[in-house]
């Protein structure tokens, strides 16, 4: 499993350590990632996902998981939330 977000595609950085005496080691920033169950109103059922942090707190500010995969850029995307994304958009298509 890799450590990358499925929403934002936010993954591992590199940078330093830098001690006291200014030694400076690499390291890995790594992604504050979280399995969670986002609830789709269109879909009427849950999706899991392991999303960042502020991934979730981006699909709250937008109104829900439906709103923020509308908005989302299919490149950012995993392949699980593509696919969400698509059948979403499918069942909005059929209610219209």
């Amino acid at each position: 499993m890799s450590r990358r977000c499925e929403l934002t595609g936010k993954g591992p950085m590199t940078g330093n350590n830098v001690s006291h005496a200014k030694n400076r080691t690499r390291r890995r920033f790594l992604p504050n990632l979280n399995d969670v169950t986002l609830q789709s109103e269109t879909l009427g059922r849950g999706v899991k996902l392991r999303i960042s942090a502020s991934a979730l707190r981006s699909v709250d500010h937008r109104g829900g998981l439906d709103m923020f995969l509308a908005k989302a850029k299919d490149t950012e995307l995993s392949a699980n939330a593509l696919k969400v994304k698509k059948e979403i958009a499918k069942a909005q298509a059929a209610n219209a």
